[in-house]
């Protein structure tokens, strides 16, 4: 089952390999462990993300650097070039570590992977692209999962489709996709008893969960249309995160007046038993960060203030739909504008 899942997986994503592993954090960490991150690298990575995107690079000791995003809740090109910039000039003269930007395709909407990629090399920083949230999504015809030396899905519970928990490590390296599978499973050496010449990690995904996924990438084409109709239906009675091509609206985030209105319509829902969420809270916000370079950070802020993460499951009724839109007020058309 985790053969053939891997097989499928690496199809949909455009590449040749992939490893299954138990989180998308799993596949992060192994990244980290591949590239040699230790104290002496940079990270770089959006502010506006979930903490998996960096928790591996903090274990290991790196520095984080957060970039803020732009009105689509994408990293900010500009800000992401200064950054990559500042941190070739700091480095000169360095022989140990490295630049590595970790690319983030935000609630199902692909970053710029080609500027991205062409930013990268032009400062020697090594590009990773954290799609756990784009599974499914394109950008400019290509599938999320196929940018840069490597990328990771997810596909936990609250993912576009789900293995309960999981996720995977994306990559055109046999090499990489090896020593990757090789760690995953405590790095065990081809003997007849058990040897170890490096110490692993307990990170695959098991057969019954890739079965699992196998089932759900069956179903995928409609799990992505129902979302398109959710997120229409918000659209049209709401302002929302502008919509961007090729999107899997893995999540519709409304877009508030104010925090004040942000926190008026989550209890608004709350009252009526319907989830809904905060925007991340941006990582330069974090207690656990603090002190951490930040280039601009004012976009995310604002988003975080007043955004909503709307309910946007494939499982949504029309009675569903119902419910929320007289939480939205008015069918939705204005409080939430």
């Amino acid at each position: 089952m985790v053969d053939e899942f891997e097989r499928r997986i690496a199809a949909l994503a455009g590449r040749r390999f992939a490893v299954a592993v138990s989180s998308g954090t799993a596949a992060i960490d192994l990244l980290m462990s591949e590239l040699g991150v230790d104290p002496s690298w940079t990270v770089i990575a959006p502010t506006l993300t979930f903490i998996a995107t960096v928790g591996p690079a903090w274990h290991r000791g790196a520095k984080p650097v957060f970039v803020d995003c732009d009105a689509s809740g994408c990293v900010d090109l500009t800000l992401l070039a200064k950054a990559l910039s500042d941190a070739r000039r700091e480095r000169r003269g360095t022989k140990s570590g490295g630049i590595l930007y970790i690319g983030v395709d935000l609630y199902g909407r692909c970053c710029d992977h080609g500027a991205i990629a062409a930013l990268c090399r032009r400062h020697g920083a090594v590009f990773v692209n954290d799609a756990a949230e784009a599974v499914g999504a394109t950008w400019n015809g290509l599938p999320s999962g196929s940018a840069g030396f490597a990328s990771v899905y997810s596909f936990n519970g609250n993912k576009i489709f789900t293995t309960s928990g999981g996720g995977a490590l994306l990559t055109d390296d046999p090499g990489v996709a090896e020593r990757a599978r090789k760690r995953s499973q405590q790095s065990r050496e081809p003997f007849p008893w058990y040897q170890h010449e490096e110490v692993g990690y307990n990170y695959r995904m098991s057969n019954i969960l890739a079965s699992v996924g196998l089932a759900q990438l069956a179903k995928l084409p409609r799990i992505l249309k129902a979302r398109a109709r959710n997120r229409a239906f918000y659209a049209a009675r709401c302002r929302t995160l502008p919509s961007v091509e090729g999107e899997n609206n893995w999540l519709t985030v409304a877009l508030l007046g104010s925090s004040a209105g942000r926190d008026a319509l989550l209890s608004r829902l709350a009252a009526a038993n319907i989830e809904a969420r905060h925007v991340w809270k941006p990582l330069h916000l974090q207690p656990v960060f603090a002190g951490c370079r930040t280039y601009g950070g004012a976009v995310a802020e604002r988003l975080f203030e007043t955004g909503v993460c709307l309910p946007s499951g494939t499982g949504l009724t029309s009675a569903d739909r119902r419910r929320i839109a007289a939480c939205l007020g008015d069918d939705g058309t204005e409080s939430a504008r």
